[in-house]
């Protein structure tokens, strides 16, 4: 078995960990900590789940499955923290991912790939193409923070009324970045969604693909809803632990929860990194980022109305000013179609030095 398969199945012990934490009443500060270390094969195994259904069924399927469900932790995540009332923190963590995702991850994955190879090459027209709807992206979710500061809009229902039209605008948007990449336009995307190869055909090969597919649906229910479950308990500690610790909810927010949450996207880049294959993690950190600006960050504006937990776009001017630097600062990497170590270590290093600012950052 490999080691990739081993550690997260060695991580699975903290599942019960954390749970008897909970409920032996072991402390706020056992509970946070378990069920974080919880959290992260479980969201390997999800992450690992929806590769597979997405090579057992084929590539557009499979890559409607990888658009939707490679963000999924996050998602769950941030709407029981939603739920819990933290709407500060599930603010803060949707800039948060898209930062940690296009300088952390990507600069993971350019700086151990480029250690290893002198320098990698992927597709230029691909880095372009994502590029330019992250762009986009950024430059709508900004929108109503620029709207509301400059005009110094004061009427709550106004912000959260234009909030809701630039969510419905975004996922419009996704729906066509879906049918460009999916559909129209495959062919600038046909670079493959696993590292695991398609079996060769035989007379019981449908038998031994749907064997395979109920076996992925079935760890991709589990992993989700024990993700759930772990969610609840660190979420019902995660302010005062942080609260302790001296940490304000834009710093959680923005640089703590993306960190716990997309622990499989770090490994699965660095593997790919490694192995050379730069077109497919391009397009996943730059997916990613896509989803999380274009889909997850409109589903938690709409789920919050309808939780009683209104939820806008009015971000901390800071945290858009940072998105912008982030957005600037990894197109120009991407855009020769050329990377190696030393531009990932920029990547890490604009990380780093975002990461200690939100943390000196009083709001």
């Amino acid at each position: 078995m490999a080691l990739r398969t081993i550690i997260p199945l060695i991580l699975l012990v903290f599942v019960p960990i954390s749970i008897a934490a909970e409920q032996l009443h072991w402390g706020e500060t056992a509970v946070f900590v378990t069920s974080a270390l919880a959290i992260v094969p479980l969201s390997i195994w999800l992450t690992t789940a929806t590769e597979k259904i997405a090579v057992v069924t084929g590539p557009t399927f499979g890559g409607l499955i990888n658009a939707v469900f490679s963000n999924a932790t996050e998602l769950i995540i941030a709407l029981t923290a939603l739920r819990a009332g933290l709407v500060d923190i599930v603010e803060a963590s949707i800039t948060g991912s898209i930062i940690g995702a296009l300088l952390l991850l990507l600069g993971l994955g350019l700086l151990t790939g480029g250690l290893r190879y002198k320098e990698q090459e992927f597709k230029p027209i691909l880095a372009r193409v994502n590029g330019s709807s992250m762009t986009l992206a950024a430059v709508a979710i900004a929108l109503p923070t620029l709207v509301i500061n400059t005009s110094r809009m004061v009427n709550i229902s106004s912000i959260r009324s234009l909030s809701l039209i630039t969510a419905g605008a975004l996922i419009v948007v996704y729906g066509l970045t879906l049918l460009f990449s999916l559909k129209t336009h495959s062919f600038l995307y046909d670079i493959g969604i696993s590292e695991e190869p398609v079996p060769e055909p035989g007379t019981d090969a449908p038998a031994r693909g749907m064997r395979r597919l109920l076996l992925w649906l079935s760890v991709l229910l589990a992993s989700t809803v024990a993700i759930a479950i772990e969610s609840e308990l660190f979420v019902g500690v995660i302010e005062q632990e942080t609260s302790r610790l001296g940490l304000t909810p834009l710093f959680t927010g923005v640089i703590l929860l993306p960190l716990i949450s997309d622990v499989a996207g770090y490994v699965l880049i660095v593997r790919l990194s490694m192995k050379n294959q730069m077109d497919l993690a391009v397009a996943t950190v730059t997916g990613d980022s896509l989803l999380i600006a274009l889909f997850v960050a409109p589903i938690l504006v709409f789920v919050g109305q309808a939780m009683g937990q209104p939820i806008d776009l009015n971000f901390n001017t800071f945290e858009v000013i940072a998105l912008a630097i982030t957005v600037i600062v990894s197109n120009l990497i991407l855009s020769g179609g050329r990377s190696n170590w030393l531009d990932g270590a920029f990547l890490l290093a604009t990380y780093f030095l975002l990461g200690v600012a939100f943390y000196y950052h009083p709001a």
